[in-house]
């Protein structure tokens, strides 16, 4: 799932890790989603539609329906992770498969984000702060409840009961707009490491891999993308 503030990303724009996964084996979909003035929840629709797509054309597209896993960067990690965490939200699946097509949900293997934007609430609290590019997405979040609904730090906080598949937290640092501490929360640590801490309380396992931004290659993102997957999914 590609990023871009919820708004104004494409999914031509990070092509270059499906491309990767692709020549090592995996089938990989891009998909392109609604967002910016469609507004919360209507990407996790599109989301939500496009895993039961994917499973049911798991024969015509020679793949195990059991064996997916979904992720993206920044915002696409967002919006990965929710998407996950709620395979069955009724307002998510309100699109449903063509007709005579067998009953399938949204569950996933697992999880692969790369410096996700995992508190929107936050960011939408501090967004003037951060520049104009991101004005977006107040465009896309419209209000501050449906930044604290569409949240996975806070759907772990409030103990909502959710899917936790395997999951990897990808992280480059320094990295301030994805990797800071929010001044609101009472956790010592920065965002990744809470989220990390919080996930695993639940019952989930999840990794986070930190490299250093300013001396590892994207290759190694890379690289470590596709152990994770191939474990995973093995």
């Amino acid at each position: 799932l590609h990023g871009g503030s919820w708004s104004v990303g494409r999914l031509q724009d990070h092509d270059g890790m499906g491309r990767f996964l692709a020549a090592r084996g995996f089938a990989v979909v891009a998909l392109s989603f609604r967002q910016g003035r469609d507004a919360y929840p209507s990407s996790l629709l599109d989301i939500n539609y496009g895993i039961r797509w994917v499973k049911a054309n798991a024969a015509s597209l020679n793949i195990d329906p059991e064996c997916i896993a979904v992720g993206g960067p920044s915002t696409g990690g967002h919006l990965a992770m929710l998407a996950a965490m709620r395979p069955h939200d009724a307002r998510y699946a309100a699109i449903p498969l063509p007709a005579g097509t067998p009953r399938l949900d949204a569950s996933v293997r697992a999880v692969a984000i790369r410096w996700p934007m995992i508190n929107p609430l936050s960011r939408y609290r501090t967004t003037n702060g951060l520049g104009k590019w991101l004005q977006p997405a107040i465009e896309y979040w419209q209000t501050e409840a449906n930044a604290a609904d569409g949240n996975p730090m806070l759907i772990l906080a409030r103990g909502e009961k959710v899917a936790l598949p395997r999951a990897i937290w990808i992280q480059r640092r320094p990295d301030p707009l994805h990797d800071y501490r929010d001044p609101e929360a009472t956790f010592p640590g920065n965002e990744p490491e809470r989220f990390v801490d919080a996930y695993q309380s639940a019952g989930g396992e999840i990794e986070l891999a930190c490299f250093a931004k300013t001396h590892v290659p994207f290759a190694a993102v890379l690289y470590r993308t596709h152990q994770f997957l191939r474990d995973a999914l093995a």
